[in-house]
């Protein structure tokens, strides 16, 4: 149908491939959720038809689009902490924190669990603003085992140690069962020079520290986005007033929108959304073998 300007993949992970590979046989862009694709293997696959398509294609990493963390990017960009020597991220939700909540889709297979739902968020975020990982070390557990209607077949929680490209070293940690999170999508940097801080739950503020000044006046300054801030200015006028999740998700759409009519690519994109998968897949080879395991940099 030629009135089909582009696909939008928003359906179970184990119909992504098949979808895409359709859409771009017709020659359409595509959007596609993340986890792009089911397995590693069908990641590669996506990425080697939408090569072959010349396409733009996207996948679905909204939460680094906010404001506060665009401004975080534009901050390390400029070194305004220095040298980073260290990363620590969450994604941390407790939708599955009460034993006593029954099995759903969500407690059976690989790709519903912790590490292949909730991970990827913020390993996109790593990857974004500190560059690529070059080895993991995780564990991946299942906390309750059984729940009201069946059994778990996937990850309730898993941490991962990881070391960049640029040699810092970074924890990230991931949960459902996070009694008292709700969107606990935060990470905190840290650099030669200074310090970055930022939490989804307070999406509209970045906290900055700098080692500079009297040492008695030094701290974490608490900075509220406003239309200085990258991707503001079109939603409010007022600093302070803040923007929300709806508008992570308008972002996201302009920016696909964008890679349409200009058939420029776009972050990120579905090679983007593969080295997201090589780490998953990585930590998932590391809590089976209990090693240090190297990741695949494309």
């Amino acid at each position: 149908d030629r009135k089909v300007e582009a696909v939008i993949i928003a359906s179970p992970q184990d119909t992504h491939l098949e979808i895409a590979r359709l859409a771009f046989a017709l020659g359409k862009p595509v959007f596609c959720e993340k986890p792009m694709g089911a397995s590693l293997a069908e990641s590669r696959e996506l990425v080697a038809l939408a090569a072959a398509s010349k396409q733009p294609n996207m996948v679905g990493f909204n939460y680094i689009r906010t404001p506060a963390s665009q401004y975080v990017a534009q901050l390390l960009a400029e070194g305004a902490i220095g040298e980073v020597i260290w990363f620590r991220g969450e994604h941390t939700e407790d939708f599955l924190g009460d034993p006593a909540t029954p099995a759903n889709w969500r407690t059976e297979g690989d790709a519903n669990g912790t590490i292949g739902d909730l991970a990827p968020h913020m390993v996109n975020c790593a990857l974004a603003l500190l560059g690529p990982v070059i080895e993991v070390s995780a564990v991946i557990e299942t906390v309750y085992k059984s729940r009201p209607g069946g059994e778990v077949s996937n990850d309730d929680q898993a941490q991962m140690m990881c070391r960049f490209a640029n040699g810092a070293m970074g924890h990230m940690f991931f949960s459902r069962v996070a009694t008292g999170r709700k969107m606990g999508y935060a990470y905190e940097i840290h650099g030669s020079k200074g310090a970055i801080r930022f939490d989804q739950e307070d999406q509209n503020a970045v906290w900055l520290y700098r080692s500079e000044g009297a040492e008695a006046e030094r701290g974490f300054t608490k900075i509220l986005t406003g239309p200085a801030h990258p991707n503001y200015a079109a939603f409010c006028q007022g600093p302070g007033h803040g923007t929300g999740y709806q508008d992570q998700i308008i972002i996201e759409a302009r920016d696909f929108l964008q890679a349409i009519e200009t058939g420029m690519p776009v972050w990120p994109t579905f090679a983007d959304g593969l080295a997201v998968a090589d780490i998953i897949a990585a930590a998932r080879a590391s809590s089976h073998s209990k090693s240090w395991t190297s990741v695949e940099v494309r």
